[in-house]
């Protein structure tokens, strides 16, 4: 099955590109980057050399098409992929877009966060949000799929079984998070310059960060009464991972945290419960499309907290993308995706 990617000279483009072209499955036909037109792909990532060949192009909607792609995934900045799926859309071509452009449901809301007035709102409200623990059912049959944010993913999948068992405060929510500085992408920034991130540490974004939109969407989804999140992201000195620690109060105290995550996340191939007492790291998750996750009830108080981490390029990004690719195209959901963690 052909598969062209739209930005792929950024971080998850690469990403895409390292997990898509070992398969046998899935053929990349085609990939674009308007800086590094006419380049060959492994020039500029020798990562690849001996498993991708291809040059890279320029985003024309006719050469897409020509090429055969039965799906596209848009790995480009906020605001393209609104501009430019929609003609491969209405071709029949499918779409998974790793940008914020289909995420949010509530267009006002998005030009407000984002900036920008959107180009396509009627593509919008036919989206299927990209998260398969949660949208599952209505992934395979969509032609359009917003995939998560990579904050959002970790949050979500963290509140969740207590939303849904509804046995805590709904305006209660705090989550503590923090990235890795591949979050920020692959353009030059003074702050992620080695000089700057490294032996340092530090909260940004305190007042309202463009995900926290996104992910107070989603948990009202889970949640019978309206959603407070106080969402604060941090920058790590490490270039892979997200680390989020999550706050709630609970209102049943008689539930069993672990058996209810245990149970909720037992057919889920990607989500990773810990035994009790655990605390898991981010290098567990180097490199693979798994959300490992621990609950806990310090002194057996009134407040659950649950630890989350995870890659936030793979189950964050590029891993959740092919996830979805692979419910979308009728593929075995964990295909490609089964390695485990680059340790050290």
């Amino acid at each position: 099955m052909k598969v062209g990617i739209i930005g792929g000279s950024g971080y998850t483009g690469v990403e895409l590109l390292r997990l898509l072209a070992p398969r046998e499955d899935i053929e990349i036909a085609f990939v674009s980057s308007r800086a590094l037109a006419g380049t060959r792909v492994d020039t500029q990532f020798p990562s690849l050399r001996g498993f991708c060949e291809l040059v890279f192009s320029d985003p024309d909607p006719e050469a897409i098409l020509a090429s055969g792609c039965r799906l596209v995934f848009f790995a480009t900045p906020n605001g393209t992929a609104m501009r430019q799926a929609p003609t491969l859309l209405e071709a029949g071509v499918r779409v998974v877009d790793l940008s914020a452009d289909f995420r949010l449901r509530d267009v006002a809301v998005w030009e407000r966060w984002y900036g920008q007035e959107h180009a396509c709102p009627e593509w919008v409200e036919r989206a299927v949000y990209g998260l398969p623990e949660t949208h599952r059912a209505d992934i395979p049959s969509a032609a359009l799929v917003a995939n998560p944010g990579c904050y959002p993913t970790s949050v979500q999948l963290g509140f969740l079984p207590l939303l849904e068992a509804g046995i805590v405060a709904p305006d209660s929510l705090i989550a503590d998070a923090k990235s890795g500085v591949t979050g920020a992408g692959r353009g030059a920034q003074v702050p992620m310059l080695l000089a700057e991130a490294a032996d340092s540490f530090k909260a940004y974004a305190v007042a309202g960060h463009r995900h926290l939109p996104e992910i107070e969407q989603e948990l009202e989804r889970m949640s019978a009464e309206p959603i407070e999140l106080t969402f604060t992201p941090h920058l790590l000195p490490i270039i892979r991972g997200i680390h989020a620690t999550l706050y709630a109060r609970l209102v049943d105290e008689d539930v069993d945290l672990q058996s209810l995550y245990e149970r909720r996340y037992a057919e889920e191939p990607f989500v990773d419960v810990l035994p009790p007492g655990s605390h898991p790291e981010t290098r567990t998750v180097r490199g693979t499309n798994v959300c490992r996750l621990a609950v806990h009830r310090p002194q057996g108080r009134s407040t659950a907290v649950v630890l989350a981490v995870e890659d936030n390029l793979v189950k964050g990004a590029a891993g959740q993308a092919v996830q979805n690719m692979n419910l979308m195209l009728g593929l075995a959901e964990t295909a490609g995706l089964r390695q485990p963690a680059l340790v050290p």
